[in-house]
């Protein structure tokens, strides 16, 4: 009897895999929420520098006062990271450069125009963190799907961190999926190690998530032979980018087989995305049943992410 494929568990059609307006409209409202609450330290720094700048009678006053020289730089148009490579007296003539430019102009009103230029910068810092936000919290979300899958059926597991690259065991889900890089678990008696965002050397490109049939500490992403699954993730919910977003993650999956096919290798490839739109569903359903992709779902679909969690976590 033949074996049914992953996908007819939670797909019965193209339709399926479609994006409905209120998981739009509930993406939308989730990542607003995010933005506000990652502008909320930014507020308050704007709001500490305030009342600091407050003690100034004039604008020169300001690099007198103790405590707001970062803030001072940062309304000068500074970066963080730029001004880790500049000289301190290069810092000092940013900052007579803001004042004889900008508040000096702004006469009585020097300390409001002194935070309006805070907040400036700190928002173009905001919005640069806020472009990938829809991957960030697609990853979350999915991630929060496996571990469950991995829970409910008593599996342990460990997680890695993004920045120190330690292992850990087991840990708070809402800390992990904030932090986590890749996860670590056994499936009966065989190893799995699922990393996200790896630079591929047979693909020489990354890929959103790869599963290993590996020990962390043996994982080696050379062995083009230890690679289970490959897959992309696109968490943007935007309808106007779902057809780039597919374009992309179209060209990284036949990249992916191409380079694995010519080391004579076929590891599972998937797709989850956010916005996903009449024809690109259609494309996607075709790809499953002509064998091309293993496995597909909408990320807004909870039955479908727990059914595409579910087998992973039993590859």
């Amino acid at each position: 009897m033949p074996v049914k494929p992953p996908y007819l568990r939670h797909l019965n059609s193209s339709e399926n895999l479609e994006t409905t307006y209120e998981a739009t409209r509930a993406g939308f409202v989730t990542q607003a929420l995010e933005k506000n609450n990652r502008a909320t330290p930014f507020v308050a720094e704007a709001r500490a520098l305030q009342e600091a700048a407050l003690q100034a009678r004039n604008p020169n006053d300001l690099l007198k006062i103790k405590g707001i020289e970062s803030a001072l730089l940062t309304a000068a148009g500074l970066s963080d990271k730029s001004v880790i490579h500049l000289r301190p007296e290069d810092k000092v003539t940013a900052v007579k450069e803001l004042i004889k430019n900008f508040l000096e102009p702004a006469g009585a009103k020097f300390v409001e125009e002194l935070v309006f230029r805070f907040l400036l910068i700190r928002g173009d810092t905001l919005g640069g963190s806020m472009r990938n936000i829809g991957g960030i919290l697609a990853q979350r979300k999915l991630t929060r799907a496996i571990l469950s899958t991995l829970k409910i059926a008593g599996i342990q597991y460990q997680w890695q961190d993004n920045k120190s690259r330690n292992w850990f065991e087991n840990g708070d889900d809402l800390e992990i999926e904030s932090s986590l890089r890749g996860l670590y678990w056994k499936n009966g008696n065989k190893h799995r190690t699922l990393i996200y965002n790896l630079t591929v050397p047979l693909v020489k490109n990354n890929v959103d998530l790869c599963l290993f049939n590996s020990l962390p500490d043996n994982l080696d992403e050379t062995k083009s032979k230890s690679y289970l699954a490959l897959g992309e993730l696109k968490g943007g919910i935007d309808p106007a980018g779902a057809d780039e977003h597919w374009k992309t993650a179209r060209t990284a999956l036949e990249r992916i087989r191409r380079s694995f096919t010519k080391a004579k290798l076929k590891p599972h490839t998937f797709f989850i995305g956010a916005a996903v739109e009449k024809k690109m569903a259609v494309e996607i359903w075709n790809e499953l049943k002509n064998g091309e992709l293993s496995n597909a779902a909408n990320l807004n679909e909870e039955s479908q992410i727990a059914s595409i969690s579910h087998w992973l976590c039993n590859l």
